[in-house]
Formats: structure tokens, sequence, C-alpha cells
């Protein structure tokens, strides 16, 4: 029987570069299986529906929501997200590791339902950093880039609540200290009680 998978949640304020970094990760070990959330934003440019996201109208997304469908919903900036709970519970079960890349709200609620989980917490080089980013998309009306702007302030000092904190001043590099997490949360030895127990059972045969 295969041990289960490891939960990774990479999360931290809008403009961050969290979809960059999860598509780095995937690139640089396959093994790494990415949970495809659900939203009811529209696709921005680049975006593919199945890929970056599933896409979905608001009373699609309502109808799951009473179907208890999601692992952890959230409204963010008007629009819904939400990470389906059948798919990552089927990939966990068969050893696979999974990564959601979510926001801060969203996070808060898989960490009471997997409190075994790796939670990072990715933030930018610095505050007028990450002001660019989100103004230099080019998708956000003004008062969306108020919103976000200042949900980004307080969502950062939920860092603490976090096991890890990475910040992402140059993509491969905070690629591959992420990495380095994952394969150190991999070792741990509450990870391996089942090997440590058959190995010593065998030295006793």
């Amino acid at each position: 029987m295969s041990r289960p998978g490891l939960l990774i949640v990479l999360s931290g304020p809008s403009g961050t570069g969290k979809g960059t970094i999860c598509k780095c990760l995937l690139e640089k070990n396959p093994e790494l299986e990415l949970s495809v959330s659900k939203t009811t934003r529209p696709p921005r440019k680049g975006e593919e529906d199945g890929v970056n996201y599933c896409f979905v109208a608001v009373e699609e997304f309502k109808e799951a929501i009473a179907n208890q469908d999601f692992l952890e919903y959230a409204c963010v900036y008007d629009h819904y997200y939400g990470t389906p709970r059948q798919a990552v519970e089927k990939k966990l079960a068969a050893g696979k590791n999974v990564i959601l890349e979510i926001d801060p709200q969203g996070a808060q609620k898989v960490m009471r339902a997997y409190p075994d989980g790796v939670f990072i917490f990715l933030l930018p080089p610095s505050g007028a950093e990450l002001r660019k980013r989100i103004t230099c998309r080019g998708t956000e009306s003004e008062e969306s880039l108020t919103k976000r702007l200042a949900a980004a302030s307080q969502e950062v000092m939920q860092a603490s609540k976090y096991n890890y904190v990475v910040v992402n001043d140059e993509i491969a590099s905070a690629s591959e200290r992420i990495l380095s997490i994952i394969q150190a949360e991999q070792l741990r030895v509450k990870r391996n009680q089942d090997l440590i127990w058959q190995l010593a059972e065998e030295v006793k045969e």
C-alpha cells in the first residue's frame, strides 16, 4: 500500500507570481501534480480553461458549493475560487504529491482540513515591486486595483501562520527553494514511520 501523497499549498497576495512559480515547479518536478481550481472570474490573457483554472458560471459554482464539492472556496475581489475536493483526495490517496495555488483566505480553510499539509507563503521582494506587478498586468480597473493593494497589506500579515516563507525575487531560485522544502518534508520522520518499522522488523528476522 502506497503512502499518501504530500499536499503542498502555495499561497500569498495577488501579484506575487504564484501561477508562474507553480508552472516552473511542474516543469522542474514532473512528479508534482497541480490541482486546477474553479473560478467565476474571466480568463486573463494567455490563460487556458482546464489548465490555469476551470472557468465556470456563478450558477454552476454555487451548485458545487451546495453539493459540498469543494475542499475550500472563497469569494475574492468579487469572484469565486474553489478547490475541487474529489480530485485532490483521489490523487493524495494514490500517493501523488499535489500542489494547490490558492489565496490566503482559502489556505486558512485547508489548514484546518489538512493540518499535515505543507503551507508555503510566497512574498514579493518589496512592496513597490508588488504594486508594480499588479499594475503592469493591465487587467484591473482602478477600483479593483485599489482593492487588491489594500488586501495585499493585510494578507502579508498572515504569513506567520504558514510553515515556510519564500521570497519570489527571481523565479528559478525561488522555485528551487520550494523544491528543497518539498524534498525535506518528504524525508521527515513522521512521514516515514512505515519504512522505519519495516526495516526494524527485517533486522529482527
